[in-house]
């Protein structure tokens, strides 16, 4: 594939979703994959509803999944190129002003529904003369402006749901400027995706519907199109789908939640699609395993349960450099390796971290076993062979054996029923602390 020029373009009026995030990763994954660029672009031209809080809360909740921008934009600093786009269609005649209101139109569809008519703008304001125009905008009246689409069948090769096409006799010509002068969804991400190069747009199923309006306008102003690829959405375990203002499973949330990054990557990605949902060391690894060619045309059911096990599977798979950064500076790679395998999050390090380097309360079940296997420990330096010698010689001199030998060491040594090995523990605890839980045997 030649290197792609992706996008992901959300409106900054709320904190993004999972289902937001999949798409997201979707793009990131494509332009990671092949060597390509990945824009993020604010459709912030509603100027009522976007804030800058907004737009920095998602680029957090992006970096937080490992997804970094190769560009950021906002639309709201990109008028001009909308301006000219505008100037472009009116000269090409094919955007024109009309004048109805809201509560005109409204009663116009009713009229045609109950006549058995498709509820379609019936392009009256083309029949208007330049008097009647300058009549209008006399009664106060401003123009919004509408698309005179080609009534053409629109075909594309939807790179995840195939063959696919609209007839554009059954659309309405779409609003494409407001009667304010602000602009609608549609010819503001046109001009953009022109204008940054976009070679494939890929977003939600929700969106298959502008894509003849949209592909008409990229020929009018650029020739040709890009790519499409229109994946199915995520929904919640009863079906229904998500919203960002709803605050239900955003991003932020399941981050303070202590769920891994990588880890709602994965169910973002994988979910709803042939591949098996699993843990990733990376998203590198993740890149490597998603295909478009894979995702399903049903709806990606999501259940937020399955986050908690992956999160726990997703730990024990990352090396120490991947998570070393988030460690206390006295936590070694042997602490790491030792620890990751009992984690079911990344918070249950600190009590590996206390049984290792701290004072705990150790649990004594037999005062006399602890203080003769005390007696026995060998001298340092230790490795992981230790634990086998040392339990080795205190099962010859106490006769213990099985869950009778093992269980009161690792209950004197770390106060736990369960936990880390303890042939790579035990080094870490060191003789002196070792020597300690098992001496207080005595108290």
């Amino acid at each position: 594939m030649t290197p792609p020029v992706v996008r992901f373009a959300p409106s900054p009026t709320g904190r993004i979703h999972i289902g937001n995030a999949r798409t997201a990763l979707f793009n990131y994954l494509i332009a990671r994959r092949h060597g390509g660029r990945f824009v993020l672009r604010f459709d912030d031209t509603d100027l009522a509803r976007s804030t800058g809080e907004y737009a920095a809360g998602i680029e957090t909740d992006l970096a937080w999944l490992g997804v970094w921008p190769d560009v950021v934009a906002r639309q709201s600093q990109r008028i001009a190129l909308y301006e000219a786009a505008v100037e472009k269609l009116k000269s090409a005649k094919l955007l024109y002003p009309a004048y109805e209101t809201q509560g005109e139109l409204d009663r116009r569809r009713k009229l045609q529904q109950a006549r058995g008519l498709p509820p379609i703008y019936d392009r009256a304001a083309l029949k208007l003369t330049h008097e009647d125009r300058a009549r209008l905008e006399a009664e106060g009246r401003r123009p919004h402006w509408r698309l005179r689409l080609d009534h053409r069948v629109v075909r594309w090769t939807d790179l995840v749901r195939g063959d696919s096409h609209i007839d554009c006799a059954s659309l309405s010509d779409p609003v494409l400027v407001r009667e304010d002068g602000t602009f609608l969804y549609t010819l503001p991400s046109v001009v953009d995706d022109i204008e940054m190069g976009v070679t494939h747009v890929i977003r939600g199923e929700d969106h298959v519907t502008n894509t003849a309006v949209q592909i008409q306008i990229f020929e009018a102003l650029a020739g040709g199109a890009p790519a499409f690829a229109h994946h199915n959405l995520l929904v919640d375990a009863s079906g229904g789908g998500l919203s960002k203002r709803t605050g239900a499973l955003s991003i932020s949330s399941l981050r303070e939640s202590g769920v891994e990054a990588l880890a709602v990557a994965a169910v973002a990605v994988l979910t709803g699609s042939s591949d098996e949902v699993r843990a990733v060391a990376s998203l590198d690894e993740l890149a490597q395993a998603f295909d478009l060619a894979h995702v399903s045309r049903n709806a990606a059911r999501f259940d937020p349960a399955e986050l908690k096990s992956l999160t726990a599977k997703t730990l024990h798979l990352l090396t120490f450099a991947a998570v070393e950064a988030r460690l206390a500076p006295g936590d070694t790679e042997a602490f790491w390796n030792a620890v990751r395998g009992n984690l079911t999050t990344f918070a249950d390090v600190a009590l590996w971290r206390a049984v290792v380097a701290g004072d705990i309360a150790p649990v004594i079940e037999d005062a006399d076993f602890c203080r003769r296997a005390a007696g026995l420990l060998p001298p340092e330096p230790w490795d992981e062979t230790t634990w086998a010698a040392w339990t080795g010689a205190v099962k010859a001199a106490t006769g213990a054996k099985g869950r009778a030998l093992f269980h009161p060491l690792r209950l004197a040594l770390t106060g736990q029923e369960q936990g880390p090995e303890l042939a790579k523990l035990l080094p870490l605890i060191g003789r002196l602390r070792a020597l300690e839980r098992l001496g207080r045997a005595t108290v």
